[in-house]
């Protein structure tokens, strides 16, 4: 069974017990003041200022390691300083905040199209990205055609089972690629970890020779859904990938993909770009 995080957790606590678990598992791949440096940023999640005091507080890290991360980070732009001598985010977070929110705009001018590519083709298209070993929707289209699973705005589904999730896997870079496997060793067993690798392996190594994923019967026994990464422009990565998804009775899998995939990217390419 999957585990999730609280909802309702604070970044804040989050980061710290992350903290605490590299540090008893001795874990040498985790940079510990990195690791530091972003929980202090996070403490500003609920808070416009603080101070220093605050800082050691809400951190719960000595005095100097907290002064000697306001300095780097004020340095590099990602804190300032107000006339009250207290701390805020500065330009460098802000523009990666606005980074951030250019991935919401995009899903939000990617609805009218979705819509579109719907009607025309009568399929099922979802747009997606990947949260904690899981495919989260951020934009769903469904087809006229029923199919048994229901799929809406926040539902989740495996990154490994499903055609969205492994195109979304095999487009991303090497290090997203290993969160990604990160994210599923922490929430699977042994067992589904291994069959879930190796499912990736295997999409990413037929994304690079067909340019899209495929399952055919995979998550529901009855769906057939082909998929590929979307680029967004706006950040240079592969932010969500978009899956179309038929009842598996009515097409076969090469059949269908020669037909919907070449669309599909032509699709996804428009999403990217905001247009």
């Amino acid at each position: 069974m999957i585990k999730k995080l609280p909802a309702t957790k604070p970044l804040l606590d989050r980061m710290n017990d992350t903290l605490a678990q590299s540090k008893a598992d001795d874990d040498r791949q985790f940079v510990t003041a990195l690791g530091r440096g972003l929980s202090l940023l996070s403490g500003f999640e609920h808070h416009e200022q603080l101070s220093h005091q605050q800082l050691c507080q809400l951190t719960a890290l000595p005095k100097a390691t907290v002064t000697r991360l306001i300095y780097t980070l004020t340095t590099l732009g990602f804190l300032r300083t107000t006339v009250e001598g207290q701390y805020r985010l500065g330009s460098s977070a802000v523009r990666l905040s606005a980074t951030a929110w250019s991935r919401h705009d995009m899903v939000v001018s990617a609805k009218p199209l979705l819509r579109q590519f719907a009607t025309e083709n009568q399929v099922s298209v979802n747009l997606a990205t990947e949260i904690e070993g899981e495919m989260r929707y951020h934009a769903c289209c469904r087809s006229p055609a029923r199919l048994s699973v229901n799929l809406q705005v926040g539902s989740a589904v495996p990154v490994a089972r499903t055609a969205i999730g492994r195109a979304f896997y095999a487009a991303s870079s090497q290090a997203r690629q290993a969160v990604i496997r990160s994210n599923l060793q922490e929430h699977l067993s042994t067992e589904d970890y291994n069959h879930a690798q190796s499912a990736l392996s295997d999409a990413a190594e037929h994304y690079r020779a067909h340019g899209y994923t495929v399952s055919d019967g995979e998550f529901s026994t009855d769906i057939l859904a082909v998929a590929v990464g979307v680029f967004d422009v706006a950040t240079g990565q592969y932010t969500y990938s978009l899956n179309a998804s038929v009842p598996s009775a009515n097409w076969q899998a090469d059949e269908y993909a020669a037909t919907i995939v070449p669309k599909l990217q032509v699709l996804a390419e428009r999403i990217g770009r905001g247009a």
